[in-house]
């Protein structure tokens, strides 16, 4: 919904079967207005609630807005998490900033995927134009320009924010065997090869580390590392490493290494009590789909894995947004989806809520949706039989209400939406035909300069904007690689000098020769601290080492 988009616009109508323009005969409209209509004012008693709530707008009900219907979500139920869903150019990036900001005045934390780079404006008040003050008087909102506390960030510092970076041992096998278009079988064996590294201590921070460690375990002398835990197949290593440098090749490297970006950082809090919003900024890498959507999987993963079971709170800790969800979906194994579900059913008691963005239900799995509570659809197109087909599975996804759906899905306009939420009480509201009100921040982009200005200023500045190439798996089987070299010329006679005769030559192994040398002690001693703070994996395999 940009500024141009706020207008007014004629209401879809209802289904026959609604009450037919009666009169309530009851309590008047619920926000002490004129008289509602009987079904539109049971359908505004569903949103009634006693805590507090965000306001989305106003119901639509037989071709007008009632301003006095007030449609809202409690804050207590954002951690039962939500879809956000509707055709291209319906409104679904500014019900995000409409949401976002709210939470923020709430003083809870968000993050915001901004996949076309268009929320970056959720950090400046909004221009009042004539339209946005008639859509305010529409939905009977008292619209005030205001920014939220915002911090940016860019995966891999490719754009305009802080870089976002994540070791490749914290990314772990499953997620990156997704990003690589692993098969199941090359999978299982990159989890034997983190395996490996997990146990000997060799940090896989960027990608040349988990090259060095692929090329050690496929060699003559690697070989016998795993030949008792199922081993590595020389084709199946050929795979991973050609994988690798394809994945190198199209600038991929940036977004591993250190130093890694600690997820914590989106809980915080401004100095007034209002959340920070995060913006993670992507248009430098929306052709990289796999890998975007991927990386904000390893986010909720590392939330999942770090923080402390809460239950349930009077306000999530954090509401994540993830936008473009269908390509997290996409070529999904029958595991990782299994993963996904899990860590959606399971963080709602560590009190993060999360919010699907796509264009239909049916992007999600069943699985997934059948976890998200509350729900914004706006407009859906039936231009063709694939689209009426998907029209006729979302209707199908939401509770029975007086409204012909599959007419009012199609008849929405840019910034409407049919809205169903969790109650107080955990119970899913009526559906309601809704005008969103207009966000408060600017709805559009702000500059370059300005972005740049923030990310300089950004106390994460000093944190995250230097790369760190410190000793890890390349360096150190480099060493060991060097120091074998080495302890071989040592051993080898020197020219024009034979064994003496009754003296049986001393056959010395590889690894007698790396454990022999002063390389390997060091390493030992670091494989000792190492065990101290030993690596565990989540669902995904992900890592976390305290910091």
């Amino acid at each position: 919904m940009s500024d141009s988009d706020t207008g007014s616009r004629t209401p879809p109508t209802a289904a026959p079967e609604r009450v037919s323009g009666e009169a309530a005969t009851g309590p008047e409209a619920v926000s002490g207005g004129a008289a509602l209509p009987a079904e539109a004012l049971r359908i505004a008693a569903g949103y009634a609630f006693a805590g507090p709530a965000l306001d989305l707008g106003a119901l639509l009900w037989d071709g007008r807005c009632l301003p006095d219907a007030q449609i809202r979500i409690p804050l207590p139920m954002l951690n039962r998490h939500g879809l956000v869903a509707g055709a291209t150019g319906t409104g679904k990036t500014k019900t995000l900033q409409l949401i976002a900001e709210q939470l923020s005045a709430q003083g809870v934390p968000v993050f915001l995927a901004d996949v076309k780079g268009d929320l970056s404006g959720i950090s400046e008040p909004g221009a009042e134009r004539e339209k946005v003050r008639a859509r305010a008087e529409e939905v009977q909102q008292t619209w005030t320009p205001a920014g939220c506390p915002a911090e940016f960030l860019a995966l891999g510092g490719l754009g305009h924010g802080i870089p976002v970076r994540a070791t490749v041992t914290s990314f772990g096998p499953v997620l990156l065997s997704k990003v690589l278009q692993l098969n199941q079988t090359q999978e299982q064996s990159l989890g034997l090869i983190f395996h490996y590294a997990d146990q000997k201590g060799l940090e896989l921070v960027d990608l040349k580390d988990l090259r060095a460690v692929v090329a050690f375990l496929s060699s003559d002398e690697g070989k016998q590392e795993l030949k008792g835990i199922g081993g590595l197949s020389t084709a199946t290593a050929g795979v991973i490493l050609r994988s690798l440098t394809a994945f190198e090749a199209q600038g991929m490297s940036p977004f591993f290494g250190e130093p890694e970006f600690d997820t914590g950082e989106l809980l915080r809090t401004a100095p007034d009590g209002r959340g920070l919003v995060s913006v993670l900024e992507l248009p430098e890498v929306q052709d990289r789909p796999q890998l975007f959507s991927t990386f904000l999987m390893w986010m909720l993963a590392d939330l999942f894995h770090d923080l402390p079971e809460v239950g349930d709170a009077d306000k999530p800790k954090l509401v994540f947004f993830f936008d473009e969800a269908h390509l997290l979906f996409t070529g999904a194994s029958k595991a990782f989806l299994e993963s996904i579900t899990q860590t959606v059913r399971l963080i709602r008691s560590k009190g993060v809520g999360v919010f699907f963005v796509t264009q239909t239900p049916k992007d999600v799995p069943a699985d997934v949706l059948a976890q998200l509570g509350n729900r914004v659809q706006h407009a859906l197109r039936a231009f063709t039989p694939d689209d009426q087909k998907a029209l006729k599975a979302t209707v199908r996804t939401f509770p029975d209400s007086g409204y012909d759906l599959e007419e009012v899905l199609t008849a929405l306009g840019i910034g409407e939406a049919v809205v169903t939420v969790l109650s107080e009480k955990g119970a899913p509201t009526p559906v309601a035909a809704t005008r969103l009100r207009a966000p408060g921040s600017l709805m559009g982009p702000v500059d370059a300069d300005a972005l740049d200005r923030a990310v300089r200023e950004s106390s994460l500045y000093g944190r995250y904007a230097q790369v760190v190439d410190r000793e890890s798996a390349y360096e150190r089987l480099t060493a060991q690689e060097a120091a074998r070299a080495r302890a071989v010329g040592e051993a080898a006679p020197a020219p024009g000098r034979t064994p003496a005769k009754g003296r049986p030559k001393e056959e010395t192994s590889v690894v007698q020769q790396v454990v022999a040398s002063g390389v390997f002690k060091s390493l030992a001693r670091s494989v000792g601290t190492q065990i101290g703070r030993e690596i565990t994996r989540s669902l995904f395999g992900t890592a976390r080492r305290r910091r």
